[in-house]
């Protein structure tokens, strides 16, 4: 992978959306099949819905558990739904969590992470203490504890997971923005006369963006990950609405009984999009890490 095919594809100075999308085929091609995965799953979650003949969130009690058929090409669930048109029509809201998510994560973690690293001192010690705390617990856990206590809402389990993820971004940032001020740039924008604020935002935010970004994905996986263990417990997403967690947690009681297709394709479906979205985390770690071009070349 070459270092200026990165630097083409994440400063758009190949001049178009296809030049962009040819750079990142070229520099990864893991970052392309999680790419194209994930444009699959949007495109179908936008379409398919819309061309069923089924209403994903309308019973129908004479449909109750019909097996893979012309008909129903997933079968139907417990409650006659058909099986294919809610899997699709869930991919929205593993979309509307992962996305909210993971931009509410950066925005809050991103700054925080910057002004404790350029800064220091108390500021950056409660900081650590603070995301030290976060992390001796699963956030799987500390998700549901949050998302019980507060209620079942999508709201809620964004604004609980934005803000249990903004300690990885915090603590990202953090590092890259000490490795910085340690460097010439740093040194050279004060010996400049800039004041703090664009120090920490002109000079330093824009080299840590890189690092940021190829966290996203990843971040993004963990988010809809989390997201379906929540409605699978009961505490996320509720009925009728067609979430992955809660379809595989309805159709899992019945699997032994041989209705095995209710939460077989809701799992396929979720186990698809975790692995384009890591797929995708991965390459752009691969495209975006200097470190990693280091080593590579």
């Amino acid at each position: 992978m070459a270092v200026t095919d990165s630097l083409v594809l994440s400063h758009g100075a190949s001049g178009s959306l296809v030049g962009r999308v040819a750079a990142l085929a070229n520099c990864s091609r893991i970052a392309t099949v999680g790419g194209a995965i994930l444009a699959l799953i949007a495109a179908t979650s936008l379409i398919l819905p819309h061309l069923s003949p089924y209403d994903a969130f309308a019973p129908a009690p004479t449909e109750v558990f019909q097996p893979p058929s012309a008909a129903h090409w997933f079968g139907t669930d417990i409650n006659g739904m058909d099986v294919f048109t809610r899997v699709f029509y869930g991919a929205r809201y593993s979309f509307l969590v992962a996305i909210p998510t993971v931009l509410l994560a950066m925005l809050l973690g991103a700054p925080a992470g910057l002004y404790a690293g350029y800064r220091g001192g108390l500021v950056d010690e409660v900081l650590m203490r603070l995301t030290d705390t976060l992390r001796i617990f699963p956030g799987i856990i500390l998700a549901l504890a949050i998302v019980a206590a507060l209620g079942p809402s999508l709201l809620n389990i964004i604004l609980t997971l934005g803000i249990l993820d903004a300690a990885i971004f915090a603590r990202l940032v953090r590092a890259e923005t000490i490795a910085l001020r340690k460097g010439g740039i740093v040194e050279s924008a004060i010996a400049a006369g800039n004041p703090a604020w664009r120090v920490m935002w002109v000079h330093v935010f824009p080299n840590v963006q890189q690092g940021l970004i190829a966290q996203t994905s990843v971040r993004a996986a963990w988010a809809v990950r989390v997201s379906a263990t929540l409605a699978f417990f009961g505490i996320g997403v509720q009925p009728p609405t067609p979430e992955w967690g809660l379809m595989i947690r309805q159709g899992g009681e019945y699997m032994l009984s041989g209705q095995w297709w209710a939460g077989l394709f809701p799992g396929l479906a979720l186990l698809l999009m975790v692995l384009g979205l890591n797929f995708l985390g991965d390459g752009l770690q691969d495209i975006l890490d200097p470190r990693r071009r280091s080593r590579e070349g």
